[in-house]
């Protein structure tokens, strides 16, 4: 086998541009900063405890008692066996975070380019327009860098499945096999469902031009070979997807067996998510034009307009200090869509919209009908609740739609499709077989389409409200003036966008008819357009994420610094919880420091979920109390500090009564009143119990005596047999109980927690944490890794030997 050396080099300089352009972007990187990301501050304390444990233990512990009560750590970046697709994932990912997703972006775009026989310098021109796309980038701002991960595979699997339906089927198997791997081990299911989405509207496209070609045997061979390779790439990532299928069943996920809600009204039946929290970020129709004009409606919730604002010089007259009104200035709320929070608007950019509509002018065949299918039904599904007809449907009857929640985030598929299509524009553009007369009328519609809805917009921009969902907040708290003014300013940035949209429209024109004049030259043009592409998307790009967002590494490292408040609760080395009032279930600070039973987490535990919202939210105590919560963080004028709570139920304690109970309904209901220090409710139709009433002497104790988030150790003595209470989670799977080594069963009491029938005398009582779906699901990966090896060794072999054999007979 010999390599073209002249024809590889294209590609080097392309990759290491790609680095370049990484590394440039997020530069401080360079300087060993960090860009501060708020949702990986979250992990940071929900993770805390797993984190130090693996360090010191040297093994995954595949528990946490810090955040929710307890929970597993499948979704917390357990490191599994056998994961080599992980490895395969991080010699990709070399660059630090995160120029390290960016690269991503560039290069498996690049390659889904070339697959479709894209030339090298349009691929790359591409690959810009895709890496830098504003989604992409801003999610990296906040941290979701498991969406972003996700996302950076799209192309690789789209290539992979490509590349087989070109009759490349050994390559293609190959590709899609580890792209899919390396596509689930991202471990974002709910940007992998979308891309399955656009493989499903690629699937029907290709079906239909197979049937009108009579190539179906062709077809349904591909297909099934994509089977197979995405069935492998399942296979190589089972412990985590075995694991995950496992917790997904207790979480907030799943069906809750509750049929009235807190407030004692009929609860609407549902297998997953309730159909308003997943409607929640729903895109408005109107607002989808923040595709082509960035701050149309407004940008992301602040934005800095800096001190030649409206709002600036309306504080100042006011007498405001200099330093509130800039404060003020560089945080005006100046989106004024539907949605709760915007970090910034989902802009592909302005130059590559122009590119799209003129592609369906140029481009025929399948490649256009799948891209703008995807485009169309991502696009759909994003207005959510705003096009409720579709959304409801998608959600009672497509398989696990109501799984996920954030509909709008599904106009990645369009953020994707997008580019693709607009680099073929150029490629038809380019092409000299192209009658110049059809490209010339292409241009003239493209751009009276593109320029005339940027003259049209601003023409009727009167008849838009400007109105934001939080203004009366301001309107009552600032005064109705100030919101005259910030609503100045949306109209200030709404012009601003809408005519640096139309530059770009007219730049991008310009270039092409000149170029189809003559006067312009093809590699000038690709130069021209890269270089629009670049400060178009740049240019919006930097208003969110920049050098602003850097910190020291240290400050990642350890995010959270104990206050007064901490400093108290950790001089006290007992085993216990806090919970936070004004934290609640929806931040992980104080699982930093202490063992909590709040988080930050898109699959909450469902049952712990529940005992806060009709429970907890109501003030009952005894729950707090049961969950052993020794201190409540309180706030006074000198700021936090720990109340002690003294009616803490402890880690552990004998109950003297038992209430049973045949449903969820009325085990709820029960701890209304419940006293958990001395009575217990089971759900005797999941649970059986030999007896209701056990005799509680005053000497009868159960001490913890070690502590491991997987290992708990108790001390019990008791005269007579009893039913002890445990003040940590139930859950079903992974935890074995043994009373002096003899293995017990472990009953769900109270509704949530851990509960064993302990013989009477001096006992001693583990807790043990072995989760099987962890070793059964290393075992498969293991074995689809040894068979995915086999069949990469056996490919090459036939690519370079038997078909080198095969030509040398010719």
């Amino acid at each position: 086998m010999t390599i073209n050396l002249k024809k590889l080099l294209p590609h080097v300089i392309i990759v290491l541009l790609f680095i370049t352009a990484s590394l440039i972007y997020f530069y401080p990187v360079l300087q060993g900063k960090t860009i501060y990301q708020s949702d990986i501050v979250q992990y940071t304390g929900m993770a805390k405890e797993q984190n130090d444990f693996r360090k010191k233990e040297k093994e995954e512990p595949y528990w946490t008692n810090r955040a929710f009560g307890g929970m597993p750590t499948y979704q917390l970046g357990a490191n599994y066996p056998n994961n080599f697709v992980k490895k395969i994932d991080k010699l990709i990912r070399f660059l630090p975070r995160p120029a390290d997703y960016l690269f991503l972006y560039l290069l498996s775009f690049y390659i889904l380019l070339l697959v479709l026989k894209v030339d090298y310098k349009l691929a790359f021109l591409g690959s810009l327009a895709f890496g830098f796309s504003t989604y992409l980038i801003i999610i990296l701002g906040v941290g979701h860098n498991a969406k972003a991960h996700a996302i950076g595979y799209f192309p690789l699997v789209l290539a992979g499945i490509l590349l087989t339906f070109q009759k490349k089927y050994v390559w293609g198997f190959l590709l899609t096999t580890l792209a899919m791997a390396l596509e689930i081990g991202a471990n974002h299911f709910q940007m992998t469902y979308y891309l399955m989405l656009l493989v499903l509207v690629l699937g029907i496209v290709y079906l239909v031009d197979a049937y009108k070609k009579k190539e179906l045997p062709h077809f349904f061979k591909t297909t099934g070979i994509l089977v197979i390779a995405v069935f492998l790439g399942i296979i190589v990532n089972a412990s985590n997807l075995l694991a995950t299928q496992e917790y997904v069943k207790w979480s907030t996920r799943s069906k809750s067996e509750l049929t009235f809600n807190p407030d004692g009204s009929p609860k609407e039946p549902s297998t997953g998510l309730d159909r308003e929290y997943i409607t929640q970020y729903s895109y408005g129709i109107g607002e989808s034009l923040n595709l082509f004009v960035p701050r149309l409606f407004g940008g992301g919730n602040s934005e800095n307009l800096g001190e030649d604002s409206n709002i600036y010089k309306f504080l100042r007259n006011q007498g405001v200090p200099v330093s509130q009104a800039k404060d003020f200035s560089e945080n005006v709320p100046t989106y004024w869509g539907n949605q709760p929070i915007v970090a910034a608007p989902a802009y592909i950019g302005a130059v590559i919209i122009f590119l799209f509509v003129l592609g369906l002018f140029l481009v025929k065949g399948r490649i256009k009908w799948w891209l703008l299918g995807g485009v169309i039904l991502s696009l759909l599904l994003s207005w959510g609740k705003n096009l409720g007809f579709l959304t409801n449907f998608m959600i009672d009857y497509f398989p696990m739609y109501n799984k996920f929640r954030a509909v709008s985030s599904i106009q990645v598929i369009l953020e994707l499709c997008v580019p693709v299509l607009a680099v073929f524009s150029l490629m038809r553009l380019l092409n000299d077989f192209e009658r110049k007369e059809e490209k010339l009328k292409a241009l003239k519609y493209t751009t009276i389409i593109t320029a005339g809805l940027c003259v049209l917009l601003f023409l009727f921009k009167g008849t838009f409200s400007f109105d934001g969902v939080n203004d009366e907040y301001y309107r009552q708290a600032m005064g109705p003036q100030l919101v005259e003014i910030i609503k100045m300013d949306r109209m200030s940035v709404y012009n601003q966008d809408l005519f640096r949209s139309l530059i770009y429209v007219l730049l991008s024109a310009g270039i092409i008819w000149f170029y189809l004049k003559g006067k312009l030259k093809e590699r000038y043009l690709i130069i021209a357009f890269a270089a629009l592409i670049i400060f178009d998307l740049v240019g919006v790009n930097k208003r969110y994420v920049n050098k602003e967002d850097f910190v020291q590494s240290r400050i990642m490292e350890r995010p959270f610094t104990p206050n007064t408040a901490d400093k108290e609760i950790l001089k006290d080395n007992s085993y216990f919880r806090v919970f936070d009032p004004s934290e609640g279930l929806n931040g992980a600070r104080t699982s930093y420091f202490h063992n909590s039973i709040g988080g930050y987490h898109a699959a909450k535990p469902k049952r712990l979920q529940e005992l806060y919202e009709y429970q907890i939210a109501k003030n009952n105590m005894g729950v707090l109390n049961m969950l052993n919560i020794k201190y409540i963080i309180q706030q006074n004028e000198q700021g936090q500090y720990a109340a002690n709570n003294p009616y803490a139920n402890g880690n552990a304690w004998f109950v003297e009564k038992i209430i049973a109970v045949n449903s969820a309904n009325e085990e709820m209901k029960a701890l209304d009143s419940l006293n958990t220090t001395s009575e217990a409710v089971i759900n005797t139709n999941s649970f059986n119990i030999d007896r209701q009433n056990f005799i509680k002497d005053s000497l009868a104790s159960i001490k913890l005596t070690s502590y491991k988030p997987n290992l708990l150790k108790y001390k019990s003595s008791n005269h007579n047999e009893g039913l002890a209470v445990f003040s940590e989670m139930y859950y079903p799977h992974g935890w074995k109980a043994t009373i002096d080594g003899k293995e017990a069963g472990i009953l769900r009491v109270n509704y949530s927690l851990r509960g064993l029938q302990i013989p009477a005398g001096t006992h001693e009582i583990e807790f043990r944490f072995e989760p099987r779906v962890v070793q059964t699901g290393s075992l498969i990966s293991l074995m689809g890794t040894i068979v995915f090896l086999l069949l990469l060794a056996g490919g090459i072999f036939y690519e370079f030997k038997y078909k080198k054999t095969s030509s040398s007979k010719l």
